[in-house]
């Protein structure tokens, strides 16, 4: 008898009165460049909640933050600037991809105009941390980049695991959206390349004001809030690895 597919479904607690909102996704990644990002973009615009996503393949766990439990994968949102962030306190596991995915799409597309993904790099120097480079899915989306100040990626390669999945669904189903690759260390959590990516491609490409000194002064702290996430992430990406029928990709 074979198991039923894992589904999730988006369980909204507000609404938002935002025009075109820009979605940035801040999934645990390489280097937790994008959640590091993504976190920080949140608390300094001060985004409102605006649901969760639920799923029965993500891991049976209870997130907590100042004291107060909340849900793993979160979707915040505001209107000045005109802002979408999706979050999570856990590492997606791959055989929840697809349906969070689907979910993104189903659910909260209608709500947002563009989206911008970032996968974390692995720097080949420490003078190559923080470097970013583009890829769009429509001429629209690479007219914005290069506008922004931002070479599109000159080399072949794929994008896998969570992101990889929703740019995808963004791809077939025409909306606009373009993924940052950001070079960082891959051994640590590393609040320098998100600094970096924040300071020289989010804020020219969605036109908002972040401080992102706090990301410098509290280095260490965010490493060590993050570092367990990062372990998880690790085990995973090494489980998947170790199977023979996955594809090893470039960026994730």
């Amino acid at each position: 008898m074979s198991q039923e597919a894992p589904t999730a479904h988006f369980e909204r607690v507000s609404d938002i009165d935002a025009e075109s909102p820009t979605l940035i996704e801040g999934l645990p990644g390489l280097g937790m460049v994008a959640s590091i990002a993504v976190d920080q973009i949140t608390s300094q615009l001060d985004l409102d909640y605006h649901g969760n996503i639920q799923s029965d393949a993500l891991p049976p766990l209870a997130a907590f933050n100042e004291g107060r439990i909340r849900d793993a994968v979160r979707v915040y949102a505001g209107r000045e600037p005109s802002v979408m962030t999706l979050q999570s306190d856990v590492p997606i596991p791959p055989n929840a991809i697809q349906s969070l995915s689907e979910c993104v799409y189903r659910d909260l597309a209608d709500e947002f105009d563009r989206a911008i993904f970032l996968v974390g790099a692995q720097a080949e120097s420490e003078d190559q941390i923080g470097a970013v480079s583009g890829v769009a899915t429509s001429d629209e989306m690479a007219s914005a980049l290069t506008d922004a100040g931002i070479s599109l990626a000159e080399e072949s390669g794929a994008i896998g695991g969570v992101t990889g999945g929703l740019v995808v669904d963004c791809y077939h189903n025409d909306i606009p959206a373009a993924v940052l690759i950001v070079r960082c260390d891959p051994r640590l959590p590393d609040p320098s390349a998100a600094q970096a990516v924040i300071e020289n491609a989010l804020e020219p490409l969605v036109e908002f004001d972040i401080d992102t000194k706090e990301l410098e002064e509290q280095a260490e702290k965010i490493r060590e809030q993050k570092q367990q996430i990062a372990r998880q992430l690790q085990q995973m990406q090494q489980q998947q690895e170790g199977e023979p029928t996955q594809t090893r990709t470039m960026f994730q």
